[in-house]
C-alpha cells in the first residue's frame, strides 16, 4: 500500500547511494523499494500508482535501456526517472525518446531530485485516471447493441438522425431512439462527447 506521497522503485547497484537515497526519500515521507539489479526489480516488483522508477543508467546485469525496453514490451506505463554518473549523449537522447521522463545526473541535490519526483508522480496520477476512464468508456462501449454500435459510429461521423436512418434503411423516429439507449449507456451528455470518447477508444 502506498503512502499519500506516492511510491518509489529505486533502482541501483551501488549499495551505498540505494541506501542513503532511500533513507532520505523516506525520511521526507514516500514509500520506497529499492533493488540492487533490474532483474530483481523485473522479479518482485509490483508497480501501484502513483509511482516513479528511478533508474541507474549503468548495471551489470540489464542496463536502464534495456530494462526500458522490458517494461515497454509488458506494457508498463510508470514514470521513469534515469540517474547517471556517466552516460553518452546518445544514451541519454535514446532514454527520453523511449519515453524516460527526465534525467538526473550524479551527484544531484536533494532539491532537484524532489522536484522531479513531484513532477514524475503527478504525471503518473493524471495518466492513471486518463487510463481508468478510457477503460469505463471501453466498458460502456461493450454494452451496445449491434446496432447501436452503428448508430454510435455514424454519429461521431458527423451524420444527422434522417441521414443515419436512410442510410441503416430505418426511420428517424427509431434512430432517436437508439440515439437515446447509445447515449444512456455510453453516459453522454452530447454527440461531442460520444466523439471525445471515440478518440480516447482509439
Amino acid at each position: 500500500m502506498s503512502t499519500l506521497n506516492g511510491t518509489i522503485y529505486l533502482i541501483d547497484d551501488d549499495d551505498a547511494i540505494r541506501r542513503s537515497l532511500s533513507r532520505m526519500l523516506v525520511d521526507v515521507g514516500y514509500d520506497v523499494f529499492d533493488y540492487n539489479s533490474a532483474t530483481s526489480f523485473l522479479s518482485n516488483s509490483r508497480v501501484v500508482s502513483p509511482a516513479v522508477i528511478l533508474l541507474d543508467m549503468q548495471m551489470p546485469d540489464l542496463s536502464g535501456l534495456e530494462l526500458l525496453d522490458c517494461l515497454e514490451k509488458n506494457g508498463s506505463t510508470t514514470p521513469i526517472i534515469f540517474l547517471s554518473g556517466q552516460s553518452h549523449p546518445q544514451q541519454i537522447v535514446k532514454g527520453l525518446k523511449k519515453g524516460a521522463l527526465d534525467f538526473l545526473f550524479k551527484p544531484f541535490n536533494l532539491e532537484e531530485l524532489l522536484n522531479a519526483i513531484q513532477t514524475a508522480l503527478e504525471y503518473d496520477r493524471k495518466q492513471f485516471k486518463r487510463i481508468l476512464k478510457t477503460s469505463e468508456i471501453k466498458q460502456n462501449f461493450l454494452l451496445l447493441t449491434p446496432r447501436e454500435k452503428e448508430v454510435f459510429s455514424l454519429l461521431v461521423s458527423g451524420l444527422m438522425n434522417k441521414e443515419i436512418a436512410q442510410q441503416l434503411g430505418t426511420t428517424d423516429a427509431t434512430i432517436k431512439v437508439h440515439k437515446a439507449r447509445v447515449m444512456e449507456k455510453m453516459r453522454a451528455g452530447s454527440v461531442q462527447d460520444l466523439v471525445r470518447f471515440h478518440l480516447e477508444m482509439n
